[in-house]
């Protein structure tokens, strides 16, 4: 009888000869670097609105800390035509690797599939969720030299002189444009809508007077709120936002029921490899519990999160449902 051989092979070997039967293996970091782990290169942030809004804000602060974490860039890619719609389909089509994440939130994920005809994804099954981000609080702002001192004056004169005013959102579904459209359903009044791609956009022409008012994102707004570029007439949380405890919100002024904020989070097209959306998750996590990014985050007006695909699988459905009732209530379209 002959002697038994040892046989020696490498790593990148051994997947190799599991890959056929599918039981490839994703090799993922621990304290140094190897061939064929993941991320390998840098990866794609892509984010369904034009830049300089708060979705664009918060992106881009994500980005950079999550990319520290990983090893490699993220890299912002802004688009914002149809609505976010044009992003998200990208995003759904792209390669199932993990290295395509879109930056989610109510627009492109929940509202756009209830009020665009022409939306060809199903984002709640096109779509594995990674983690929430953060939560932030909207905030009605007029221009600075507006006839309105009050959220109460500009909602009473718009219930005696319907479509008088108008108002700009980040584009049509996007979380400031619903909140306009909840607030008038419940105060019972008429404006006319001007949609933008993108808050910055928007921000940009409210400063300059072309529209009556907006609800915008806390940190899309809050260096101008700052310099006096703008005046905030209430925010939509239920409770002040301890940054700015002298603005009353939303609720307290007259509409107790009145409630809405904009969420952020990550989600990759089905189908990436589960320890891959578990690295991401652990790797967001890590970035959003960093002292400095939380920090700016909470200055920012947010509220830091980092939750389990889970968690943010069933605040996407409740979300769904949500403004899916609304929409139907109010018979907006687009399309």
């Amino acid at each position: 009888m002959g002697q038994k051989s040892i046989i020696s092979i490498s790593r990148r070997q051994f997947v190799q000869t599991l890959a056929p039967a599918g039981l490839a293996l994703v090799l993922l970091p621990s304290g140094t670097k190897a061939q064929g782990q993941f991320p390998s290169k840098n990866l794609k942030l892509i984010v369904p609105y034009a830049a300089g809004g708060g979705t664009d804000a918060i992106a881009r602060l994500i980005a950079q800390a999550v990319g520290t974490v990983l090893g490699q860039t993220m890299i912002v890619e802004n688009n914002g035509t149809a609505g976010g719609n044009l992003a998200t389909q990208q995003a759904a089509s792209a390669d199932k690797d993990g290295y395509t994440v879109l930056m989610a939130n109510q627009g492109p994920m929940v509202v756009n599939p209830h009020l665009f005809k022409s939306v060809k994804v199903d984002t709640l099954k096109a779509f594995d969720p990674v983690s929430m981000i953060a939560d932030t609080p909207l905030v009605v702002v007029v221009p600075k030299d507006s006839r309105f001192g009050s959220l109460q004056e500009l909602v009473t004169f718009s219930q005696k002189n319907p479509d008088k005013l108008t108002y700009g959102s980040a584009g049509n579904g996007s979380a400031s444009h619903l909140a306009v459209l909840l607030l008038a359903t419940a105060a019972k009044f008429k404006a006319v809508h001007v949609p933008y791609r993108g808050a910055g956009p928007a921000i940009s022409d409210l400063v300059g007077g072309n529209f009556d008012f907006m609800i915008t994102t806390m940190p899309s707004i809050i260096g101008l709120m700052e310099a006096g570029t703008v005046r905030a007439l209430a925010v939509t949380s239920k409770v002040r936002v301890t940054a700015f405890p002298v603005i009353p919100t939303v609720a307290e002024l007259g509409w107790p029921d009145y409630e809405t904020s904009a969420w952020y989070g990550f989600v990759v097209p089905a189908g990436v490899p589960k320890p891959v959306i578990e690295h991401l998750r652990s790797a967001t996590v890590e970035a959003i519990n960093t002292p400095a990014l939380k920090e700016r985050l909470i200055k920012e007006g947010a509220t830091p999160l980092g939750s389990s695909p889970e968690e943010f699988a069933a605040l996407l459905g409740k979300e769904h449902a949500r403004w899916g009732a609304l929409i139907k209530e109010t018979g907006l379209r687009h399309d």
